[in-house]
């Protein structure tokens, strides 16, 4: 009964702002030549706006004849007729708005101070327009980085950016990030990724502000204080500590004129010197990282596991996350530890149903690898459409990765003489395997010749 008389009530109150009758304020809202005036009514406004009830006790909104008169350039006549029939009815819709005049009408309803209003935007924009937030993520950070009322979009946005780095350190619009945004990100613990993407990322950033070539034997000794000058706010949030030294010696040290002698000096000896402390208090690791998934490998990190899975089932290489891993990874043979022969390759990953492979190339970081959902037991070709080859010609850079499904027939070859052969791959009891590159199918880089320093093969179980 209750909730009758209220459809009642907003449908009656509803009726007043469409009828006009007793109108006493004019909102011009739009620019030239889209300018609409639009009739409201002060009592109205000001028992349901902040703004509006402020600018009628203090008198300054403009009266004529009798009028209070409002110009809202800002607001478009669309937006502001969303506004003011929310305001008489307590009712809205937003499914019928493109998002971008979603966050138009955010913005409109923080001016007018609306607080349930900006509240439901948010939760509508979180809940119903994700997609749109991780794809315009420098967009959406600025915006709510502009206005403090807006932290529930602001808080959605950083955790999905650290959650997925790559959709904002990917992105075209990354270099344009104002400063203050980026500092904000960089002191996050749960920033998802290794902390030598972050400092390449960071010196990407950095150099695209002063628009110098990332060549630091081609700069000028200005080039180098104008990079000093950029950086010197950002080093403090980089837990250099924390990189590997094969990372510190090829991607760090090279750029030891831009950074603070006295880090560069201790850095050297942390890296070099077994069991040294740093002598400045060193950060801790960031709660992100990728320690708690487990893979026990010498060969790939952690960080391919959630792309792993993706791939196996069949997924966007971002699907999975480091919050669900559908798949555990466990060590059944290691080059290293078992022998580099195709015996001791069956011995340990025969019966065990679905592996996943991973070799490395000689005098390279490249990486090839391959996943077979049935087993390596038994003689012959075996059918499937899941299987699959994979290319990483930067070992340490997950963006290179490349993947490339098998035909269906003759997905797997099963041979006591042969380690992991697969599709096109054929892997002889040595470490010289062959892929046969024809003409318009190697679309992933395989070399043809491959000398495979090690290889390790783990057991894909289902969690």
């Amino acid at each position: 009964m209750t909730s009758n008389f209220l459809v009642e009530l907003s449908n009656d109150y509803k009726n007043i702002f469409e009828s006009e009758i007793g109108y006493d304020v004019i909102i011009y809202a739009g620019v030239k030549p889209n300018i609409k005036e639009i009739h409201a009514h002060s009592y109205i406004l000001c028992t349901r706006s902040q703004y509006f009830r402020s600018a009628f006790s203090n008198v300054w909104a403009e009266k004529k004849d009798g009028k209070f008169i409002f110009e809202k350039p800002n607001i478009s006549p669309q937006l502001f007729d969303i506004i003011l029939r929310f305001l008489y009815s307590g009712s809205i819709e937003l499914r019928t708005l493109q998002c971008q005049d979603i966050l138009k009408l955010l913005i409109a309803v923080d001016e007018l101070n609306i607080h349930s209003l900006i509240s439901y935007i948010q939760k509508y924009l979180i809940e119903q327009q994700a997609e749109f937030l991780q794809q315009n993520p420098i967009e959406i950070l600025e915006i709510s980085y502009q206005y403090e009322q807006f932290t529930d979009l602001s808080n959605f946005c950083l955790e999905k950016i650290c959650e997925e780095p790559s959709i904002l350190f990917n992105s075209d619009e990354f270099i344009n990030l104002k400063a203050p945004l980026l500092e904000l990100l960089l002191k996050r613990d749960d920033l998802y990724v290794e902390e030598i993407e972050i400092w390449e990322n960071l010196l990407k950033w950095c150099l695209a502000q002063i628009n110098v070539e990332n060549n630091p034997t081609k700069w000028s000794t200005d080039d180098i204080k104008r990079i000093e000058i950029i950086l010197q706010n950002f080093i403090p949030f980089i837990r250099f500590y924390n990189i590997e030294p094969d990372d510190f010696i090829h991607k760090i040290f090279c750029y030891k004129n831009i950074l603070p002698q006295d880090l560069v000096a201790d850095l050297v000896e942390f890296n070099l010197v077994p069991n040294i402390k740093p002598k400045e208090n060193m950060i801790p690791p960031r709660k992100s990282n990728l320690n708690h998934l487990k893979l026990n490998s010498t060969i790939i990190e952690p960080k391919y596991i959630p792309l792993f899975a993706s791939w196996i089932d069949k997924k966007d290489p971002s699907y999975y996350n480091r919050k669900f891993i559908p798949y555990d990874f466990k060590l059944l043979y290691h080059t290293s530890l078992d022998g580099f022969n195709t015996k001791s390759f069956h011995k340990h990953c025969d019966n065990k149903g679905a592996t996943i492979w991973i070799a490395k190339l000689q005098d390279s970081t490249q990486l090839i690898g391959g996943y077979n959902p049935l087993d390596w037991n038994g003689y012959g070709r075996k059918n499937t459409r899941s299987s699959f080859l994979f290319n990483i010609p930067d070992g340490k850079n997950i963006s290179t990765a490349k993947i490339r499904f098998n035909t269906a027939m003759c997905a797997i070859y099963c041979h006591a003489g042969h380690g992991p052969s697969m599709g096109d791959l054929y892997c002889p009891n040595s470490g010289i395997w062959f892929y046969d590159s024809k003409i318009g199918r190697n679309t992933i880089g395989i070399p043809s010749l491959i000398k495979i320093e090690e290889y390790e093969v783990f057991q894909v179980i289902k969690k």
